[in-house]
């Protein structure tokens, strides 16, 4: 059967990468967490006090950056690696979160992650969810999903998915974060978050995760059907 690159975009706690996994899982597709691969270069960006406001020092700390996925098991999924440590729970944490808009934003920090995903991309076959998606790293992929959610619904999934991780959480902070984080993705300078002209738009405010499923997956079906 042939295979074909699809992508996810929205904005933060849209349920993007929960989608794009069940997707993967379903077609036996290669499911690639984008925003992980930015998370995890913030995170070395922190350990490593990077200035990423300051260019030079954000191409130098790059040379000395390797992501890679590695399969989980026990998850069903891939967790991102730093320099082949296993950062997926490290990159999830709230210090992270502040911080990933930001460096995802620097010219350079995109070019590395678009270039990396891009490769990863080249056999198709593979599920990708981020904010540039359809727009940057594959305008030509064959299927494009726009993912949104009223911003309440998405403040409420951030919060249970936080709270499980640090009771100390509070539902205002997390809410600040997201309308942080949509503000900086959406008026980046360097591939903004927008949604691509031949993308369809999933809104899955009141749908569930087995509703927004069959619907995707209908969508992949209409589109192979097509090819």
């Amino acid at each position: 059967m042939q295979k074909i690159i699809i992508t996810l975009d929205g904005f933060s706690s849209c349920g993007k990468s929960t989608l794009a996994k069940a997707i993967a899982r379903q077609l036996n597709y290669v499911f690639i967490d984008s925003g992980a691969m930015y998370r995890a270069i913030t995170l070395y960006f922190l350990r490593n006090h990077i200035d990423w406001n300051n260019n030079e020092s954000v191409q130098l700390a790059l040379q000395a950056i390797h992501l890679d996925f590695d399969y989980n098991d026990s998850t069903g999924s891939s967790d991102i690696l730093l320099n082949d440590e296993n950062v997926e729970a490290l990159v999830r944490d709230m210090l992270v979160s502040e911080h990933v808009s930001e460096v995802a934003a620097n010219q350079y920090v995109r070019e590395f992650g678009v270039a990396q995903q891009q490769k990863m991309g080249e056999k198709k076959g593979i599920v990708m969810d981020g904010r540039d998606i359809g727009t940057t790293v594959f305008p030509h992929a064959e299927l494009k999903i726009f993912v949104t959610a009223d911003p309440a619904v998405r403040v409420e999934r951030r919060f249970k998915e936080m709270f499980a991780k640090n009771p100390n959480i509070t539902i205002e902070e997390v809410k600040d974060n997201l309308e942080m984080r949509d503000y900086i993705d959406s008026n980046r300078e360097f591939s903004p978050l927008r949604k691509a002209t031949d993308a369809i738009v999933l809104d899955n405010s009141n749908l569930t995760r087995e509703e927004q499923l069959s619907t995707a997956l209908q969508l992949v079906k209409d589109r192979l059907s097509a090819l």
